[in-house]
């Protein structure tokens, strides 16, 4: 890969705090890539302890030589992850450099940039050093999307957003900013001076797993006659597992007898004792439906099982901006999705012809969602050739290699 080869000597920081989500995964897909490049540079993971813990392992595993492990201190974790974004922000941009200086590195990447929007808008650069990183959230382009806004808060979130992206695309030492979202780049390069910073970095699908007999248990649970919907990942209020519960009671007799649901994913604390009570009040107004929760983290084995025997899989996100690997897996496999109309999510089900986007906000649109699978089949609603070519051309080798990329350029 240009660029690499000639980074003898170099040292690269990579910073994720978070726990959660797509970090965990995408650096998975960076170490496995430093295997397939050259030597002469050093690549620093900077990641949570427990995230430490399990890519040693993966980094046992790999036949690279280039990648070192850091854990972040427990200050560091608490502070870079603080529920107030400015603390949040200052602390991640502290930490960077903190490292940079420790291990002598000249390039550091965010895999959350959005995090340091702030710091980076107002100037505060690395003693130096190049910076970049994935922005996950764009949303300022969202009504060019077809995707009003319908919320006050969203109207101030797009505004503070439009007003940080101008200034922190100012700040000399952002080099390259990466986003998930296809549709940003264009927009930025007419709206934002250095616009041009923006590139579109493919979400990579997750690669094909080589499972066990135990990691098809649970998807062998459910009975093979009736249609299986799928919602899995870290359960939260955001993912729509709430409303999916309130409109599995919505849904009319003939169609709960035909379908079984599983909810498989670690449930948000938060909710946890909300959604088992929604639970049980389903196993006594639907007992003609099948439900099964699986409260816990699941391996990647055990997911790819739930997917390739799920018939729909479900991501009712409640007006989520950003990207979801949901989506990759679903489209990787040929299931279609069903999934929010809004943002990013909508409108790439909708030009790729991935499932159905309903208002996932609404019980009983969601209701009906469920029922048109039901009564139409599954594959109605897929252009499987098209899912086919979606999940194929974001893969997790062309992924690493923009973020390495993007940590070269000068």
């Amino acid at each position: 890969m240009p660029g690499i080869e000639s980074a003898l000597g170099r040292r690269l920081v990579v910073l994720e705090p978070d726990v959660e989500g797509h970090p965990r995964e995408w650096l998975r897909h960076l170490i496995s890539f430093t295997a397939t490049m050259g030597s002469g540079y050093i690549v620093w993971l900077v990641v949570a302890p427990e995230v430490c813990r399990d890519l040693t392992a993966e980094l046992a595993s790999q036949s690279t030589a280039q990648v070192r492990l850091l854990p972040l201190t427990e200050t560091e974790r608490k502070f870079c992850t603080h529920r107030w974004l400015a603390v949040s922000g200052f602390a991640r941009w502290w930490t960077m450099r903190r490292y940079l200086r420790l291990v002598g590195a000249d390039a550091g990447h965010f895999l959350s940039i959005d995090h340091v929007s702030l710091p980076l808008a107002l100037g505060f650069r690395a003693a130096g050093r190049r910076l970049g990183g994935i922005l996950f959230r764009p949303s300022v382009h969202y009504p060019e999307l077809g995707c009003r806004r319908t919320r006050w808060r969203e109207w101030l979130r797009d505004g503070r957003k439009a007003l940080l992206y101008q200034l922190m695309l100012l700040n000399d030492a952002v080099r390259v900013v990466l986003t998930l979202d296809p549709y940003f780049p264009g927009y930025a390069a007419q709206r934002y001076i250095n616009g041009a910073k923006v590139r579109a970095v493919p979400d990579p699908a997750h690669p094909p797993v080589n499972g066990t007999a135990a990691d098809a248990r649970l998807a062998g649970r459910p009975p093979d006659e009736r249609m299986m919907f799928l919602l899995f990942g870290y359960l939260t209020e955001r993912k729509g597992v709430l409303v999916l519960l309130q409109a599995l009671r919505a849904l009319p007799a003939d169609v709960a007898r035909k379908a079984a649901i599983v909810l498989a994913g670690k449930v948000e604390p938060a909710i946890r004792t909300e959604v088992q009570a929604l639970c049980r009040c389903i196993a006594t107004e639907q007992p003609d439906l099948w439900l099964h929760l699986e409260d816990r983290r699941l391996s990647t084995g055990e997911l790819d099982a739930l997917v390739r025997r799920a018939d729909v899989v479900l991501a009712p996100y409640q007006r989520f901006v950003g990207s979801s690997g949901v989506l990759l897996w679903a489209a990787r496999l040929g299931k279609p999705i069903l999934t929010q109309e809004f943002g990013l999510l909508g409108r790439l089900v909708k030009d790729y012809q991935l499932g159905l986007a309903a208002d996932c906000g609404d019980p009983n649109s969601l209701a009906a969602a469920i029922r048109s699978f039901v009564l139409n089949g599954a594959p109605a609603f897929i252009n499987g050739p098209v899912a086919h070519d979606f999940a194929n051309s974001r893969t997790p080798q062309r992924f690493a290699e923009m973020v390495f990329e993007s940590l070269l350029q000068d």
